[in-house]
């Protein structure tokens, strides 16, 4: 068997994350609902003053935490030299006019610091929402926002709308032929688009299919982030929000027949919008519902096979990808691997099943969550090989855990991962890239 590198033993992927090294989940600023604005170009950011870059500290051992679910607002800690540094760069690469992606990749793989502001954009680039040329991005996000606003005309319309506008068409031109004595028109009786018409091409048919998908929707948006006053309660902007996410959730279903709604999708819609919605260009921010749909559709891209059941067995599916990280944990630590699926036979699919299809959103406060996706999107080889890697290490963090662990143990242990250091986890996570 092969000997466990030495790196991998080192107590300090055994600790977790202190209060003080953790931010709690996001609260929401005030934000009202608003209509698109016109596109209005950024101005080129102000860079702060320069540092010198230090290298960050060892990290040390720290004591457990329970801050899952928090949403109370915390003051932010003063930045540290590292992230002024690295604010700094971020900047000075997005005042470019035609900006190096290869270059923002490396620097947001080192993660995008709070509250600066610029991770809305950072996202954008990396997704290919934004063209590399800042000259481009008014005239492609008017044709993108535009063309989202199409989309809910046509697609979010009422039968009634859409059979009342066919009828204009079809009586206009026989108008003339109507009876004087009151008799209504055969189109007025009967026509193809009665509601309860069974054909296969019948608006009203469809609309009544689609019905189920919709209230599935609702649900789920409704649970979204219940800790989060951004997501959930009866004020007008949660409300305005989960608005937001399930108009963006149906008009993809509608436009993905072949997929439609999968439960879970809105909890990657959700930090997207979030991103978005909290951008501090006003125009930018009441965009978010538009900039978001697209965001979503292109990062989905690269995982639709995830959410498709009709290919859960094939070499594209989850299951497939679930094999993948089980060889990955056998190359790189092959005695937890024998250890979970030999020994305590701890399937991997009742663990990593939730952890990739909803790219770790569940497993760690909200925050946290967003700097993994820093991670997620920056990785040049895509967002599914990186996603395999952070579980990878997940596992990897708590094996000693896991080594002393039997299968309800385990299991538990796998099903409510325990907070931990997010800086350690992608540290691990990236040193199994280069881990033979």
């Amino acid at each position: 068997m092969k000997k466990v590198p030495d790196w991998l033993n080192s107590s300090l992927w055994s600790s977790v994350a202190s209060p003080s090294d953790r931010i709690s989940p996001y609260d929401s600023k005030s934000t009202t609902a608003a209509a698109p604005h016109p596109a209005t170009e950024p101005p080129a950011p102000v860079l702060p003053p320069s540092v010198v870059r230090e290298e960050p500290p060892e990290p040390e051992p720290v004591s457990p935490s329970n801050d899952r679910g928090d949403d109370e607002k915390v003051r932010p800690e003063r930045p540290s030299a590292e992230d002024i540094s690295r604010q700094s760069l971020l900047l000075a690469e997005l005042s470019k006019k035609v900006i190096n992606i290869g270059e923002l990749r490396r620097i947001t793989s080192q993660g995008l610091p709070d509250g600066s502001g610029i991770r809305s954009a950072v996202w954008k680039l990396l997704l290919g929402y934004l063209p590399p040329d800042r000259g481009l991005w008014l005239s492609e996000l008017a044709k993108k926002r535009l063309q989202y606003q199409n989309f809910k005309t046509e697609l979010l319309m009422n039968p009634s709308e859409i059979t009342r506008k066919m009828d204009k068409s079809t009586v206009s031109g026989n108008d003339e032929m109507k009876s004087t004595s009151g008799e209504l028109s055969r189109s007025d009786l009967t026509g193809g688009e009665h509601p309860l018409s069974l054909g296969e091409t019948s608006v009203w048919n469809k609309f009544f299919q689609e019905t189920e998908i919709i209230e599935q929707i609702d649900r789920d948006v409704k649970r979204t982030h219940p800790d989060m006053h951004f997501f959930s309660g009866d004020s007008l902007d949660a409300k305005a929000n989960q608005e937001a996410l399930k108009t963006v959730l149906t008009i993809f279903a509608k436009l993905n027949p072949g997929i439609r709604y999968v439960q879970g999708m809105n909890e990657i819609l959700a930090p997207l919008y979030y991103v978005f919605r909290n951008d501090p260009n006003e125009g930018y921010a009441a965009s978010a519902e538009a900039d978001s749909f697209f965001c979503f559709v292109e990062l989905l891209s690269g995982f639709r096979d995830n959410f498709c059941k009709q290919l859960d067995n094939s070499v594209v599916g989850i299951r497939s990808t679930i094999t993948r990280l089980s060889e990955m944990l056998k190359q790189h630590d092959e005695e937890l691997w024998r250890h979970l699926e030999i020994t305590t036979k701890v399937n991997p699919q009742f663990y990593a099943f939730r952890w990739i299809t909803l790219l770790l959103t569940q497993e760690f406060n909200f925050a946290d969550s967003l700097h993994i996706w820093d991670a997620l999107l920056s990785d040049p080889e895509g967002p599914q090989e990186t996603v395999l890697r952070v579980c990878c290490a997940m596992l990897i963090l708590v094996r000693r855990r896991l080594l002393a662990g039997d299968f309800t143990s385990n299991l538990r242990l796998l099903q409510n991962y325990p907070s931990t250091n997010i800086a350690h986890l992608l540290y691990v996570a990236n040193k199994l890239r280069s881990t033979p």
